[in-house]
């Protein structure tokens, strides 16, 4: 089968996603189109949203449509590593008497890790997740174990309510390939909701494809090619933000106190490359940079107290980025 007919076979594939996710979910299509480019470029994605807007039910029924083996570690400020990693127990061979250590593994042994509110525990605890995150694997004592592929990493976060939280490390929020907002429900949508969550019990999403598809999916999104102007546009989109250098955007210097880094640059041109291929395209447009930057770039982007007192968000400062870009 050739590339594009696996492109064309995503797309298909991509709609029978859609609907067994929407017996589910109502409504929120740009949140899971951003959800599954995330998951086809191989990357792990932050939540934010207030809470009941169904964020923990979205992931775990993803992970059902897509037949992955899912986990869900609910953070609070008590967690320890271990609880997320595991750890190694002494046990005795009542045979020959002999005490060996045996490694029990964590939840973050699965496909799909649903870390439910990660702002709830303290960066101890939170940096445990970042070898699994970079490097597909977790080190426990001097044994190094591997991740089981595809594995991602779906966080949770609470916008609203910081009593109790701990603001997550920029290294760890660099890990995160999108930063998707949740927002409210449309009327009708909100109707919709009370009407299926209020009566009889919801349709069960049915699996759409397996492991071994999505991993090809994978290889096949990094295969799509892509033109230098593209490349070029990603690249010079980063570097608008960053603060004290040459070529950065006025806006950018004068309400960002630190810009994006490479990742940003990288997850452009992954995220471009992905929303192409599951609309069936052989290589990525302007605008599909253009669609991801949002996600990609907001957790990337520190304001400063400036931004604050103007009021400036960092999705406007994205948008004037883009407006402003030359291309």
């Amino acid at each position: 089968m050739s590339d594009m007919e696996r492109m064309e076979q995503l797309g298909v594939l991509r709609e029978s996603l859609y609907t067994e996710i929407g017996k589910q979910i109502v409504g929120q299509r740009q949140v899971v189109d951003e959800l599954l480019i995330t998951l086809f470029a191989g990357g792990h994605v932050l939540l934010e949203g207030v809470p009941g807007l169904a964020k923990t039910l979205l992931i775990s029924t993803v992970a059902r449509a897509l037949n992955l083996k899912f986990k869900r570690i609910q953070f609070t400020p008590d967690l320890m590593p271990s609880d997320i990693t595991g750890s190694e127990v002494l046990e005795e061979d009542t045979s020959s008497g002999q005490r060996v250590f045996r490694f029990i593994q964590g939840p973050i042994f699965a496909n799909i890790v649903l870390a439910d509110e990660i702002n709830r525990t303290p960066p101890k605890t939170q940096s445990a997740l970042l070898q699994a995150m970079q490097e597909k694997e977790v080190t426990i004592g001097a044994e190094t174990h591997q991740l089981t592929a595809p594995f991602f990493v779906l966080a949770t976060q609470n916008p609203i309510e910081q009593e109790g939280t701990y603001p997550l490390p920029e290294a760890q929020l660099d890990r995160f390939m999108f930063n998707i907002k949740i927002d409210y429900p449309t009327s009708e949508e909100e109707l919709q909701i009370i009407r299926r969550t209020t009566g009889v019990e919801n349709e069960v999403p049915a699996p759409v494809m397996e492991g071994p598809e999505i991993l090809e999916f994978q290889r096949l999104v990094r295969s799509v090619p892509v033109a230098d102007n593209i490349l070029e546009f990603a690249v010079q989109l980063v570097r608008l933000t960053r603060t004290g250098s040459e070529g950065v955007d006025p806006q950018a210097d004068e309400f960002l106190s630190w810009g994006a880094g490479p990742r940003a640059a990288q997850f452009l041109v992954l995220g471009a490359k992905a929303r192409a291929a599951l609309d069936g395209r052989p290589t990525p447009s302007l605008d599909d940079v253009r669609a991801v930057a949002p996600p990609v770039l907001r957790h990337r982007l520190v304001t400063n107290f400036h931004a604050e007192a103007e009021g400036v968000s960092r999705d406007d400062l994205i948008q004037g980025l883009l407006d402003r870009s030359g291309f």
